[in-house]
């Protein structure tokens, strides 16, 4: 990790008033979509959103699932996600509150974990360890939408800033996937730099 936990949250809180403005890129807004569309879970399934920011992936699914729980480092993100759950009328579907990839500060069930656009902040072995994480909560499904190189990094591009982001190749996280006990059922580019992948619990 590039930047402390604490030092990701700072920025993220003074942001977080105008981030869902400022997420208003074609490539953002089709690897939301994906990552919603490929979580796919059942009325009964309770959701674990990591990284949930403004709460955009969290307040997509809360209608057809039975519960999100949504987890962030920033307090900021976190009162913006719970001020958009009222206004929607999702109060009683989604719960917000502070955790992190290696740390979710959730105990209960899970069927699916989402995250979006979050897990690049972490370094390589970091991510391994988070993903092994997410494989202790048992999940049946978990459905990753990142920053993700699928040819060479190139810091020119838009999604890949090298003095805060840590991304790593699909390679990687296919590896890490499926040492975790995942079967990776998806690999879906979105750019050069942007893509899901959707891990399928091995029985």
């Amino acid at each position: 990790m590039k930047r402390t936990v604490e030092e990701h949250a700072s920025r993220f809180d003074d942001h977080a008033a105008e981030y869902d403005e400022s997420q208003d890129s074609e490539e953002y807004k089709a690897c939301a979509g994906l990552v919603i569309e490929l979580a796919d879970p059942d009325p009964d399934d309770v959701v674990l959103d990591i990284g949930t920011g403004t709460g955009a992936i969290a307040l997509a699914l809360a209608p057809r699932a039975k519960r999100v729980i949504g987890r962030d480092i920033s307090g900021g993100m976190l009162g913006k996600a719970r001020e958009k759950a009222a206004a929607e009328g999702l109060d009683d579907r989604v719960e917000f509150g502070e955790g992190r990839f290696r740390e979710p500060g959730y105990e209960g069930a899970v069927d699916v974990v989402t995250s979006n656009f979050a897990m690049h902040h972490l370094s390589d072995e970091e991510k391994r360890e988070a993903i092994r994480v997410i494989a202790d909560l048992g999940p049946r499904r978990f459905v990753l939408g990142d920053v993700m190189f699928f040819g060479e990094p190139d810091p020119d591009e838009p999604f890949y800033s090298p003095e805060v982001d840590d991304p790593a190749t699909v390679a990687t996280l296919v590896e890490a996937f499926t040492e975790a006990g995942f079967a990776v059922t998806h690999a879906r580019r979105v750019h050069d730099q942007v893509g899901v992948l959707v891990g399928e619990r091995l029985e």
